[in-house]
Parts: structure tokens; sequence; C-alpha cells
């Protein structure tokens, strides 16, 4: 039987709300039901689903009462510094201000508007020739990466099935259509580096007769196209400035509201020629990553520039605010000399000549001014400077030209240095390779020992926790149990992880900890769930120490960072230093904590002070561009050692050349609506976000540009197959309370004015609820929370889910938090709850979107001395019975949808993402 082929629908009906775009009326009519009921869903808050990671405790307290939770009823202070950051005050560096000028750098009056921009034809897409050819280059080219063969062949079967010429011939047609773009993809440029010292007698090492080719851009464009992006108008300073809150204290977020910076500022300021300017920070980072285990030559080096004038959170999203530069080279010789002194002075020479020479058309502007035209469209003096340099321990090593074990901001400066001092002096009492000059040597105002920024990932995640703590802590269960039961404890531990409820943006660890290839991911992932997991296993003080440490790193990580914060920070580092000698008292560290990575936490209150919130310069935004910059393109390439660099450097440029183009036609208007919609149609790119998440039910949310009032809205779609019919469903779902729930809440709803609680209401005289009931998997609550890998905004999404089968396999109830109080801080002011249900019914015309939820009360007016979470525990399921189980040790039969059904008592952990430590203290 022959199939009935589908016809094409382009969505080009257009919501008049939300300007979303649809291919049918009955689409339309589906979506602005949600519009409908948008209001009365605000009013159910979830401001985030964090679940309890299950740790049975060793007590059990009974509470008597039913259908509301038991909280603490006195009013309770903050405990970690911090104060309240919605007023603030700016002050602005009085001489370096960035004042607009114009096209000729006359200073322009204040308020002046910029230029009117030259005019241009909305339906000129050119070099394309339509928005269609354009948004298929970027499907095309940008998120598929298919091949040229894979290209060329699509092509000849459009023109095959349309009976039309494509929009490109071939590939190559489209792909000399990218390369035709004018705007971004600054040109890439290459220089040799060799040996020139003396080759010795004989045959001389292959390594001194090698040429070294390095790959760069020119910094100088790629910084006039990352200040002209309009994309970054509303996410840039353009001053120096100090930020105090509305108590009179320093606050500290992006790089401008530095100490560092104002003083940069201050010494430029001493040329009156420079006042008026802006002063750009440059920030780069290098790193090396590996793109194949299976080829010889597997290892690449970029080198990634940003510039300091953008937000912590522009850079951190990436949005071409991050940009790579350059691919140093990497020498190699044989085992036999790759550990002589010539070599290793060498490979030094190459890395801080080829920084040198790569940055050498930023020196003449590091001085005096250049004007540069700025995505506002105004035109400002701009001078630069070398800032943050992002880079794990061993690159920081390399940066600064000291020996491996020493601290890159305690030696001697290299500007200090005594020059009767011998090399075995510098070496062994200040740490300092005595025959090389760093490459900002070369630069003004510039010393690289100041300039090194702070490394959350590798030197406090993965090095602090994962090399250091995790690896203690079980050699302490190893070196105090018999081989055996210390089998049992780290099983009993792993299951314990592996028990922990699923969490949007959180990997599970089904078998625990115990596997072998780490990443940073793995890392910051179990690092949420690993300290409830040891509690009652190791001594309290270990559990003490790895608390302290955890409190740090979450702290650390805020968006926003103040005085208080920074005094908390160094009060956290002394009690660690204070707990962790437990691992030396009981054998696990005989000869103490001399450790770079450790001793590296002294240092973040000064560096935060000099260069802003860490989160802004952490190793883990270059890591993640290494897989767009690095990882993909080779995987596009023929992966030939040979050519393989020269190919992804054409895809790197091709992907920004893309890319701003994305961003030009966007400002000027010419992406909105549907590609099929009408073409004065404006969408809110936010809110089709929102859609989007809303009509995939396996996605688990995750980042949202744009800035809307926190909301939860329920799924797209209702569940099928279930009664419609309120006493049936509670027949079907074993929930014979709801009928009466449904009752009560309704009376409720209809008397805003009630002085009672709904409790004491008479079952008799509320409303019998006699309509259909819709049952729906889960909800989106979108949030404001920076701290987290959110969007440019700080807005962020998470699914809280409710439902029997979730990925085909067990049910998934989440629990959230839901707000009690908001004038009383942390989680005394909020109840913790588990959605049973979501669902929603329809009352005097009223859509009335619900959750039901089973409480949990607070154990106790503190949070946990040892672990610093506060316990709470269920207070009946749904049938009215309290929940009274336990164990001493999880079973293994105990799956990670039992949990929360399995113990008597949890701890609210508030370790599980940023937001949550910021609201559950």
């Amino acid at each position: 039987m022959a199939r009935i082929s589908k016809s094409f629908k382009a969505k080009d009906i257009l919501c008049p709300t939300c300007r979303q775009c649809f291919s049918s009326r009955a689409g339309l009519s589906n979506h602005r039901r949600i519009h409908r009921s948008n209001e009365r869903l605000r009013q159910l808050r979830f401001p985030s689903p964090h679940f309890r990671t299950p740790s049975p405790l060793p007590f059990d307290k009974n509470q008597p009462e039913f259908a509301s939770p038991h909280r603490p009823t006195q009013p309770a202070v903050r405990t970690d510094g911090a104060t309240s950051r919605t007023e603030e005050t700016v002050y602005t560096h009085p001489y370096l201000n960035g004042r607009p000028r114009d096209a000729r750098g006359t200073l322009l009056t204040p308020n002046q508007p910029p230029p009117a921009p030259a005019p241009h034809n909305p339906e000129d897409f050119a070099p394309f020739t339509s928005r269609a050819a354009f948004e298929l280059s970027k499907l095309l080219y940008m998120r598929s990466g298919m091949s040229q063969g894979a290209l060329d062949e699509l092509f000849q079967c459009w023109a095959a099935i349309t009976g039309e010429d494509p929009p490109f011939a071939s590939a190559e047609d489209m792909h000399e259509t990218i390369d035709s773009i004018e705007l971004g993809g600054v040109r890439w440029s290459s220089f040799t580096v060799q040996y020139s010292g003396d080759l010795g007698e004989g045959e001389p090492e292959p390594w001194k007769t090698k040429a070294y080719p390095v790959y760069f851009r020119d910094p100088l464009e790629v910084l006039h196209e990352q200040l002209g992006n309009p994309d970054f108008v509303d996410e840039m300073d353009y001053a120096s400035k100090k930020v105090f809150d509305k108590e009179g204290t320093r606050r500290y977020q992006n790089l401008m509201s530095s100490e560092w910076a104002w003083r940069h500022a201050d010494k430029l300021a001493e040329d009156p020629d420079n006042h008026d300017a802006t002063f750009c920070p440059i920030i780069l980072g290098s790193d090396k990553t590996t793109v194949s285990v299976a080829t010889g030559h597997n290892e690449y080096y970029p080198l990634y520039m940003s510039n300091g004038l953008v937000h912590n959170n522009v850079r951190r999203a990436h949005r071409n605010a991050l940009t790579l530069i350059g691919f140093l080279a990497i020498p190699k010789t044989d085992r036999e000399h790759q550990d002589s002194v010539e070599f290793r002075k060498f490979r030094r020479s190459l890395f801080h000549g080829s920084l040198i020479e790569i940055f050498k058309s930023l020196r003449p502007y590091m001085e005096k001014p250049e004007l540069v035209h700025y995505g506002d469209g105004y035109y400002r003096n701009t001078i630069y400077g070398l800032g943050p340099y992002i880079a794990d321990y061993p690159e920081q090593a390399l940066l600064t030209c000291i020996v491996q074990g020493w601290c890159p901001r305690c030696t001697a400066p290299s500007n200090n240095l005594d020059a009767a001092l011998d090399a075995k002096t510098l070496w062994e009492q200040y740490g300092i390779v005595s025959d090389l000059m760093p490459f900002t040597h070369s630069f003004p105002f510039a010393d690289i020992h100041e300039l090194i920024a702070l490394d959350l990932l590798h030197q406090i995640i993965k090095g602090i926790f994962k090399d250091h703590l995790v690896t203690w802590v079980e050699d302490y269960i190893k070196l105090a149990h018999t081989a055996a039961e210390a089998k049992k404890i780290l099983a009993d531990i792993d299951r314990r992880i592996a028990a922990a409820p699923p969490f949007p943006g959180v990997r599970r660890f089904p078998e625990g900890r115990g596997f072998k290839q780490w990443t940073g991911d793995d890392s910051k992932a179990l690092m949420k769930v690993y300290l409830p997991a040891i509690a009652g296993h190791v001594p309290r003080q270990m559990v003490r120490a790895l608390s302290t440490f955890t409190e740090f790193c979450y702290l650390v990580r805020r968006e926003v960072l103040d005085e208080n914060d920074l005094q908390k920070l160094d009060e956290l580092v002394e009690r660690f230093h204070r707990e962790r000698t437990i691992f030396e008292q009981e054998g696990v560290r005989p000869d103490g904590f001399s450790l770079p990575r450790q001793h590296s936490m002294v240092h973040y209150t000064t560096l935060i002070r000099e260069f802003g919130a860490p989160n802004g310069l952490c190793s883990s935004i270059t890591e993640s561009k290494h897989i767009k910059t690095v990882k993909k393109p080779y995987r596009r390439t023929n992966r030939d050692r040979e050519t393989a660099l020269g190919q992804m450097l054409v895809i790197n440029q091709r992907q920004d050349k893309l890319a701003a183009a994305h961003v030009n036609f966007q400002s000027l208007g010419m992406l909105a609506g549907s590609l099929f919609g009408p073409p004065d149609a404006v969408v809110d790119d936010a809110i089709v976000q929102r859609a989007r998440a809303r009509d995939t039910e396996d996605d688990d949310g995750g980042a949202v540009d744009g800035h809307v009032l926190a909301e939860v809205k329920l799924a797209s779609k209702a569940v099928s197959g279930l009664p419609r019919e309120l006493p049936a469903l509670s027949r079907h779902l074993n929930l014979p309370q709801l009928p009466a729930l449904v009752s009560r809440f309704l009376y409720e709803q209809t008397h805003p004015e009630l002085d009672l609680l709904v409790d004491d209401i008479p079952l008799d005289a509320c409303p019998r609820y006699k309509g259909k009931v819709r049952v729906f998997p889960s909800a989106i609550s979108t949030f404001y929370a920076p701290s987290d890998l959110s969007g440019t905004k700080g807005m962020l999404r998470e699914r809280i889910r409710s439902t029997d089968c979730w990925r085909g396999g067990l049910e998934r109830r989440d629990c959230v938090f839901v707000n009690n109080d908001p004038n009383i801080p942390g989680f005394r002011g909020m109840h913790a709850a588990r959605v049973h249900l979501f669902f929603s019914i329809r009352h005097q015309s009223v859509l009335f979107p619900c959750a039901l939820v089973s409480w949990f009360s607070a154990i106790g007016e503190d949070p946990c001395p040892d672990t610093g979470m506060w316990m709470v525990e269920p207070d009946f399921d749904l049938t009215g019975n309290r929940i009274i189980a336990g164990h001493e040790r999880i079973p293994r039969t105990l799956t990670f949808s039992d949990t929360l059904n399995a113990f008597s008592a949890f701890y609210v952990n508030k370790y599980i993402d940023h937001h949550s430590h910021e609201i559950a203290f």
C-alpha cells in the first residue's frame, strides 16, 4: 500500500500576545490557553526544585500536626555575612570615564545620541540571497556540521524534490558565500619559531632543527569586533568603578569593579592626554587540550582573549565575548631529551616569545589611546592593558617562570629581583627560573605575578576536592578498618550517592563514584552529593573539614561578593586549616599540607578585591570553549596531522562570520518573527525559549536569555489515558484525599479575605468540584539565578517533574522549596515539599493550575553543625500515615525513585546548585 505523503505546513499564524508563530489555528488555540492561565499560575510559587540527598539520621521525632508543615516561628538573621543587594551606589573613575565621542574624536555632550546608522534595506541579507538562505547556512554549517559530500547530496535532493534550484549550488558555493561575509572572522596569520642556540657537535636533536608554526589573529582587530558588538551594549562597563551597597559595604562583581582596574586607571590618568578615555583590560587564557586518543599528535594549544569591559555572565555564556585568537606551538622531543635544561628553556622561550609577537599590535595603544567604535554607536578613546590570565597551575608555573611546587603569587616579582643572586639561589630560595623574563615584561604596567587569575575548576574543584579530599577520605577508611569492612563502607557510600534522586542539570552516579576517568563536570557533580554520603562513616571533624571546604567553594562562586563575604571566606579558610588536621592525626597526611592548590585558598580574598568575582575568570570558561573551537572542528577535518589544524582555522573563521552576521541582522530587526511569519512580527527570544522548553518534556531546563519575573508554568501537554473526573482520578491514583483537598483549595481561592485556616472550615461548606481535571507530567520554573550557568540576564529555568514513568523507567516526584515568609531569610522562610501531582481545574470560568504536595518539617531550629545542612522529616504520606522507615546502610535493592519514600529524615542539600546555596542557608 502506498504511503500518503504529508504536506509541508509553514508556521505563519501569529500569537498576538507573545508573537510566537504556529502552523495551524488549533495550535494557536492550545497555546493561548497558557496565556489565559498565566496570572493564576503565578500564585503557585516554586523558586526552584531542590532534591534532598538521603542519609539516615540517628533519631526520629514524631510531630503531631497534620496537613501543614511545622516550622520554627522565631525570626532568624542571615549568618553568611551577606546583605541585601537591591540598592547600590556606584562611583566611576573621575578621569578615565569612557566619555562618548563622534567619528572625528570630538567629545559629545551628555545625553547626546550617537550618530544615526546608515539606512539598510530590511530585505538585503547580502551576501545571502534571502533570510531563508542565511538561516539554512547557519543550520547546516554551525549546528549540524555536515560534510561537503553530504551537503552536495542534500542540494541535489532539494532540486529533485522541489523542481527548483536550491539556495546554494553546492557545498563550495555555500562556503564561498560564508567567506564573503564582511563582518567577523578576523583572518589568521602565522609565524615560525626555531631554536637559535648552539647545535653542538654531531647530529643535533630533532627539536633543534624543526620550525614551529604559531597561528594567530590580530588581537587589535578581534578587540574591535568585541567592543563593536551591539549584542553587548547593555552588558558592558565603560569605566572603572567602585560599587557599594546601601550599608556602604564595597561589592565586587565584574572586572571593572575591582581594585586592579581602578588602580590601573589611576596610572593612566597621570597623563592628561588620556583623560575621558576608556581603559579596556585584556583577559587571556590558554590551556592544552586533547582531541583524539587514537592519533599520534593529538594535542592542541589554543589561546583565548576577552575584554574586561563585558560582564562576567556574558563571558561565561561566550556569545563571542571570548574569542580564539591563536594556536601556540607544542615542541616535542623523545624521552631522552625531554627533561634536558636546553629543551626546557627552549619550550619556555617559545611560549613567552610567541605571546610577545602575537600582542605586539596592542603595544602602541597601552599608554596612548585609540579611537574605537563601540556597539552602542558611540566612539571612545580606548587604552588597552594586559589583565588577568586564566590558567591552571602547570600553566601558571610556565607563565610566571617559577619552579613547579611554588606559589605564583608568593615568589618575588621579576622586576624586584637582585641581579647579584645566582641561578641556584633564585631556583631554591625563590622558586624562579633565572634565565627567562615573562612576556609581560615587554608591555607597560604588567606583571604576570599580579595577573594570575583564580582557578576554581582546576585548583579548587578538581584539585583540592577530587585529588585531595575524596582520596584522603578513602585512604582514611582503608587505614581505619579492615580490608573487608572498608570495602563495605565504600560500597555503602557509593550506594548513597547512587540513591540520590535526579535533579535538573546534575548527572547521576548509578554506580557511585567508582569510575576511572574524571572530568571537571564529574567533580562538580560529585561535590553536590558527596558530603551527606560520607556522614556517619568518617569522624565528625572530617565531615566538618569537607563541609567547610564545600562552603568556601560555593560562597566564592557567587555572582557578587562584598567585604562581608570576603571576611567569611577568610574565616572559612582558617576553619578548613583547623579541621583538616584530622587527616594528619589519622595518618593520612603525616607530612602535612604543603600543597600549592590548597595554599591558593589564602589568596582568594586578595584576588577577588583585585579582579572581581572569580566566576568570570575561571578556567571552566576556556575549558568549555574548547568544545566549540577545537574538539568539534577537529571532528569535521580529515584528521591528518599535517592539514587538520588549517581546516580547523577555516571552520572557526566561518563560524565567527556567521555569528557576526546573525548579530548584525538581529540588531537591524531583520530576524524578528518566524521565518514564515509576517515581516513585522516581533518575537521575545526569552518567550520563544520558554515555549520550546515546555514543548520538550525530556528537557530539564537551562539558561534563559532575557529577563522575566519568576514564574511557574505547567507543561504544554497533559497526560493522556487518565480519568478526567476528580473522584475517578483519585481512585485511579490512590489519592483518597484529593477531592477534599480540591474543595478546600477552591474555598480558599474564592474567599481571599479568609482569616481562619482553611483546615478549620467544615468540608460541607466548601464547593464540591464536578468539572474536568487535566494532569500534567511537569512544570517549568523560571527564576533569577545569576550564580549558576544562567542566561546573560541571570535567568534560569528548571523542570519540576511528577510522573509515574520518567524516561521510560521509574517514577519521579521532585521536591521543591515553597516561599512561606519572604521577610525571614534563608530556609527558615521557606517550606520544603514533594510534588505528587500537577493538575489543572476550571471553576467559575477560572482555570486553576494546581500542585498536590506533601510537606517536610524541619528537625531542630538550626542546620546540622557538621554538614551545615538543614534536616527535615516527612510529615505524612498522602493517605495520612507517617513515614517511619529507616536503614543503617543503604540496601542494594534500593533505587533512586524509592529514596524519598524509604527514610525517616533527610538533609536539605544546599549544595545541589549555587542558587540553593544562596537561599537555603
